[in-house]
């Protein structure tokens, strides 16, 4: 099999400019960054608001193995296949984070003959959006404990600082640290840790805010800490919010590239849905709803966690609606889940498939729950048999859902054509009636509540002390009825990871409950989900390397 990064480097990609300009963007809109690379200024997307808006479909799927089950790959060869039959079609994804990239996907740009260019640049540094939410977020932290340092004025607890570092790699020893070591003239020793940048506040503030005033007002009320008298403390209070919406004025434009076909992408913004809110920038769906006639949006992981988030938190907040939505789905994601160990996932097993269609089916309940109408894409691998791809498109076919696979990696949007007339169709029957889980005045336990039981399948909740503590803080402060954006495994419906299938009856555990009073949500931690990931045994990065003529290898 040909690999991603070698597919990727034998294209020859249009000028930014040319694909730019089809889509009705002129040379005054862009900053260019390279021949194929550019930012979209604020002014084109003031424009493209007051133009007609296309339809909204947006991209999520079933609880996913480690190794991801090809959503991205699914949206990108969508968005090519509907430019084939001549629908103007814009793709709309997530920037890729390092830690993922050198951890375990070695790449996150689609793939095979699905892929956004230049993939190398998009895999790696890009336009330096993450570096810059991280420098934001880094300089946010070192005001405040500058402040602590030199005297303390707004009486901040060292105990209760909320504001974390950030880093953009996976690295679990900076999980929990101890920072200002080293005696007075360095520093006031506490107990810190470090998350990582795609976890950051600063990062949904990114992907969420709608323009420069927009983006310093919700940097204003970033929550860094509570005082010893338990009033929060804001980055307002620190007036850094003006320094920190400096760092992020770049990468607050929406970045325009291409798909290896052609069709024109904006790649902007990375928060993770099992940590954050796991979607791309409104600004970019906003821009591409005003130049194009279908707009095909990512959100992370499966519907429990990505499409949940992009109801209850992205429409909630921003008023998009969604005219459709794609579930994808694997044959081996579905094995998995009907028990099949990895090294037997490659052979046919179609007892195995059929067991795993509860997972399927939760997923499938969760769309309709969220008034969103599911079109699922079942991607199909090398290995899969047609007994097994068509009882999946069967099964759904059974529950009055649109199905169909596709191998868009294998053959691009010629590969997708048959799931882009379904999706078409899907669109036209749209109702754009996305509906909440709860109400913006339900109160926080009943928030958690519905969220668990409606979309998770958990019959209840637990708070452990100190997630009771944090919510005690949380009501003092008046902070209790944001909306709620809860951090779990996305290997699982439940929030233990080892749990398969669709479990039902099972206890939401929550460990903590932290303010992203920017973002405009409270996150909720629950199971054993971490917010710096840790590399595995044998990362992806051991097998990267790059020549002396400057050719990477490896990334894939």
């Amino acid at each position: 099999m040909v690999a991603d990064i070698e597919i990727a480097q034998s294209v020859t990609m249009r000028p930014i400019l040319e694909v730019a300009s089809a889509i009705g963007l002129n040379r005054t809109d862009l900053i260019l960054k390279s021949d194929y690379i550019a930012k979209v200024r604020l002014d084109a997307i003031d424009r493209a608001r007051k133009g007609r808006q296309g339809k909204l479909v947006l991209v999520t799927g079933t609880t996913p193995t480690r190794y991801g089950e090809g959503k991205t790959l699914t949206t990108v060869g969508l968005g090519q296949a509907l430019n084939r039959l001549g629908t103007k079609a814009i793709v709309a994804v997530r920037e890729p984070s390092l830690g993922p990239v050198f951890g375990t996907k070695g790449g996150a740009t689609g793939g095979g003959r699905s892929q956004v260019l230049p993939m190398e640049e998009i895999n790696l540094h890009f336009t330096g959006d993450i570096h810059a939410v991280g420098a934001a977020n880094n300089l946010i932290a070192a005001v405040m404990d500058a402040h602590i340092f030199h005297g303390n004025v707004l009486d901040i607890d060292p105990t209760r600082v909320l504001f974390p570092r950030c880093l953009d790699m996976n690295d679990r020893q900076l999980r929990n640290i101890v920072t200002g070591l080293g005696g007075p003239k360095h520093g006031v020793p506490r107990e810190d840790g470090f998350i990582i940048t795609a976890a950051s506040e600063v990062m949904a503030i990114l992907c969420l805010a709608e323009g420069i005033h927009d983006l310093k007002a919700r940097l204003e009320r970033i929550i860094v800490a509570f005082d010893r008298r338990e009033r929060p403390t804001k980055v307002g209070d620190l007036t850094v919010h003006g320094a920190a919406a400096i760092l992020l004025k770049d990468a607050l434009l929406p970045n325009l590239v291409q798909t290896l076909e052609g069709t024109p992408a904006f790649v902007h913004g990375g928060p993770f849905a099992n940590i954050a809110h796991g979607h791309s920038s409104v600004l970019a769906d906003r821009l591409a709803l005003g130049l194009g006639e279908v707009v095909v949006t990512e959100a992370g992981f499966g519907a429990d966690l990505g499409g949940e988030k992009f109801v209850d938190l992205v429409c909630r907040q921003s008023g998009l609606r969604a005219d459709a939505a794609i579930l994808v789905a694997s044959v081996r994601a579905l094995k998995h889940h009907g028990g099949v160990k990895k090294k037997d996932l490659p052979v046919e097993n179609l007892k195995a498939l059929q067991a795993g269609f509860a997972n399927l089916d939760a997923h499938i309940k969760i769309l309709h729950t969220l008034g969103l109408t599911p079109v699922v894409a079942v991607n199909r691998f090398a290995t899969d048999t047609d007994k097994e791809v068509d009882g999946i498109v069967d099964h759904c076919q059974d529950l009055g859902v649109r199905a169909a696979s596709h191998t868009c990696h294998k053959d691009g949007g010629a590969g997708g054509e048959e799931l882009a007339r379904l999706v078409l169709d899907a669109t036209k029957a749209s109702t754009r009636a996305v509906r909440f889980v709860y109400e913006d005045d339900d109160r926080f336990e009943e928030k958690v509540a519905k969220v668990a039981t409606t979309i998770y399948g958990a019959a209840n909740v637990k708070y452990d002390a100190a997630a009771l503590d944090d919510l005690e803080r949380l009501k003092q402060a008046n902070l209790d009825a944001l909306p709620i954006c809860i951090a779990k495994t996305q290997l699982s419906l439940s929030d233990d990871e080892r749990v398969l299938g669709a479990p039902r009856g099972w206890t939401l555990e929550v460990r903590g409950i932290r303010p992203s009073a920017g973002a405009g949500f409270l996150v909720v931690i629950a199971g054993d989900i971490m917010r710096m990931p840790g590399l595995g045994e044998e990362p992806a990065a051991l097998s990267m390397d790059i020549d002396d003529g400057a050719h990477i290898k490896g990334l894939f």
